[in-house]
């Protein structure tokens, strides 16, 4: 009997490892067997539901059902789960839901919700409470894992935040968002997103001089089709805003009322119980502009 047990576990194991699954027969292992194997997603939520009632691996669980919901158009009710049952998980599970529930936000256009958690995570970022108080954390993307610096999370929350603005019309905001997040870690993308910005606002020079630097290939990702092709269209919107005579307008809704941003150096320093607590990744960011409206 032993013999036979020990010549099914390498099967066992094969099947688990083909269908990226964890080993066992609990509630949470059914659960992403029936997502991932049997590709039903409404069978795998309610078996999600059973996991986290029976506290089964109740991190893993709630995290998954809620991006299941996602892809299936609900949203809504994934975010109320992660709020309802979020008290479930452990500390270290908390920072990955919040991610979860900034996607979520995302989908359903709830922008202010959006940026109220991005500040949260800033905050948390800057008293050193990010990542669990470690230099870096492990992701994944398609399948593989690689190493995340508080430097690319702080440029990244940045850029989402700068993005979240911008849906509200509110380039100015979004202006000085993007310019902290390039000041850290530069790329391709952002720099159009801030070309966008300083375009709604008609300053243009400043604008050709950012799509300049993606042109130039002086960016992270500046030779990637897509941002090549983005900031192709950009130069054209640029050249017609040119030769167009424009007439500034108070009803562009540009506005910088948001006290995170006026004051986000001071805010720092009072963030901060004790300077030695301070990242060093916050002594890199410049201060913002002075100019902060046209």
């Amino acid at each position: 009997m032993s013999r036979r047990k020990l010549a099914e576990k390498p099967e066992a194991s094969s099947y688990h490892v083909l269908h990226k699954l964890p080993p066992g027969d609990s509630p949470y292992v059914r659960a992403k067997h029936v997502q991932l194997v049997d590709k039903d997603p409404d069978a795998a939520i309610v078996l999600f539901w059973t996991a986290i009632n029976a506290g089964d691996k109740v991190d893993s669980a709630l995290k998954d059902m809620a991006i299941v919901m996602k892809q299936q158009d609900r949203a809504e009710e994934a975010i109320e789960a992660i709020k309802s049952f979020r008290n479930r998980c452990s500390k270290q599970a908390q920072e990955s839901l919040d991610n979860v529930l900034i996607d979520l936000y995302k989908k359903c256009g709830r922008v202010e919700e959006q940026i109220e958690l991005l500040k949260q995570k800033l905050r948390m970022i800057y008293q050193g409470e990010a990542f669990n108080g470690k230099p870096t954390k492990t992701a994944r993307s398609h399948g593989r894992k690689f190493q995340v610096t508080i430097k690319q999370e702080t440029s990244r929350i940045l850029g989402n935040l700068g993005w979240a603005y911008m849906q509200q019309g509110n380039y100015v905001a979004a202006e000085v968002v993007y310019h902290k997040a390039q000041a850290i870690d530069p790329d391709a993308n952002k720099a159009c997103n801030l070309c966008t910005c300083l375009i709604k606002q008609t300053r243009y020079t400043e604008a050709q001089a950012v799509l300049d630097q993606v042109f130039q290939g002086k960016l992270l990702g500046s030779d990637e089709p897509k941002a090549r092709n983005r900031a192709e269209e950009l130069l054209k919107e640029l050249e017609q805003c040119q030769s167009t005579v424009f007439m500034p307008s108070n009803s562009l809704g540009l506005k910088i009322e948001d006290a995170f941003l006026e004051g986000l150096d001071q805010l720092m320093n009072q963030w901060t119980p004790s300077r030695s607590r301070r990242l060093p990744i916050f002594e890199e960011i410049s201060p913002f502009r002075d100019q902060l409206a046209c």
